[in-house]
């Protein structure tokens, strides 16, 4: 994995050499539009996920483990957090869920979703504002659950703080919380877990 950010494209893509002599696929996170067609131009097979802010180079994809990942965003302003959770997991050989917007202003959204939800061994769940999402699904399922929160807010959220702190304090059994915006760390951890479902 390459952090991309505060890296200029040809730095990320001599980085990206050197893994690829030892390795089969890089990500890069947090790159920008610039360091995606520098590696485009590098690798033929280098895809850019613009949502995510995330490079993919591969030779050839990881098998699919059994079991899968969901990964819950509370709104569209989350996006780019739970793309980058999803794509680092779908990388490291697991098959992702997605279930967008369904965050707690709109709670019906969630629940037709919750037979979807249940069938993953591991949640990551995204959200910004007040961060209530995971405890809320937490206490609807009975899986391992990633929370993370995101800088997504007005004023009183501080930047992600306000929803950082109100997962560690979630009542929710079963809460594990990354630091804010990270989606590589739930998407990698999110896959350390279900590799362990899956016996590995």
């Amino acid at each position: 994995m390459i952090f991309g950010a505060g890296k200029t494209p040809d730095q990320v893509v001599k980085i990206a050499a050197k893994i690829l002599e030892n390795d089969e696929r890089v990500l890069v996170t947090r790159a920008p539009p610039e360091q995606a067609k520098a590696l485009r131009k590098k690798f033929r097979n280098a895809v850019y996920h613009e949502t995510a802010r995330c490079a993919v180079i591969q030779e050839r994809p990881l098998p699919k483990r059994p079991g899968n990942i969901a990964v819950i965003c509370a709104g569209t302003s989350d996006l780019p957090v739970a793309e980058e959770a999803a794509i680092t997991a779908e990388v490291m050989g697991n098959t992702v869920v997605r279930v967008h917007d369904v965050g707690v202003a709109g709670l019906h959204r969630l629940l037709p979703k919750l037979e979807i939800i249940q069938t993953a061994n591991v949640l990551v769940v995204v959200a910004g504002m007040e961060g209530a999402l995971p405890s809320v699904v937490a206490g609807l399922v009975r899986r391992p659950l990633i929370a993370v929160p995101t800088s997504i807010g007005y004023g009183a959220s501080f930047g992600g703080l306000a929803a950082l702190l109100g997962m560690l304090n979630s009542c929710g059994s079963g809460v594990s919380v990354v630091n804010i915006d990270a989606g590589f760390n739930a998407g990698y951890a999110a896959s350390q877990i279900n590799a362990l479902a899956a016996g590995e």
